[in-house]
């Protein structure tokens, strides 16, 4: 299914959004941004190449040395919850989803999230981030962890996991290891490792 964005989209508005209110009306009704015409989509295989330039040009090659990147290496992304965004042809940005396990308890690793420069300051890393979360809920998942800024995530939902509760598979900052509930609870009794689903 691909959800297009017509002119004049408007972000979300990070005054009025509240935690496991992600897909209620008039979440969305910032500034509206460039005129552009903006297209989300699935992930699928092809996109592979585009998504690893892009995050070459993000990231550099220093990202597979990152805890989150080993973490994922070697899974497959689950590309029902993963998207792509689109101007015109252009892939501009992509957001994936990646199954782990947080101890025994089924989970969801969010990123990299990665937004072409030009684009950035127009709203579409927190669309696919709002696209991906929704995605997760419709399709029965409880918890989603990822490793980022909290001055960023915290507005779609996301909050520091608390010190100790999970182990990583390698050194990560403790303020930039964050989890979102998409079921109210799901993160109650969590505690132990974090590891690959696959």
């Amino acid at each position: 299914m691909t959800t297009l964005l017509p002119s004049g989209y408007k972000p979300l508005n990070r005054e009025c959004y509240t935690p496991l209110m992600v897909n209620r009306p008039g979440a969305f009704d910032g500034k509206p941004m460039a005129d552009l015409s903006l297209t989300l989509s699935p992930q699928t295989p092809a996109d592979l190449a585009a998504i690893e330039k892009l995050d070459e040009r993000a990231f550099g090659p220093g990202r597979y040395a990152r805890s989150a990147y080993r973490l994922r290496e070697g899974g497959e992304p689950d590309y029902a919850l993963s998207f792509v965004a689109r101007v015109g042809t252009l892939l501009v940005g992509a957001n994936r989803m990646t199954p782990i396990f947080c101890a025994n308890r089924p989970a969801l690793l969010l990123g990299p999230l990665t937004v072409d420069p030009p684009f950035r300051a127009g709203g579409i890393g927190e669309e696919l981030v709002m696209k991906s979360l929704g995605a997760a809920r419709a399709a029965g998942h409880g918890l989603v962890l990822l490793v980022g800024d909290m001055s960023y995530y915290g507005r779609m939902g996301f909050a520091p996991v608390p010190p100790g509760r999970l182990v990583f598979v390698g050194p990560v900052d403790p303020e930039r290891l964050l989890y979102c509930e998409l079921v109210e609870g799901a993160f109650e009794g969590v505690q132990g490792k974090v590891r690959r689903a696959r």
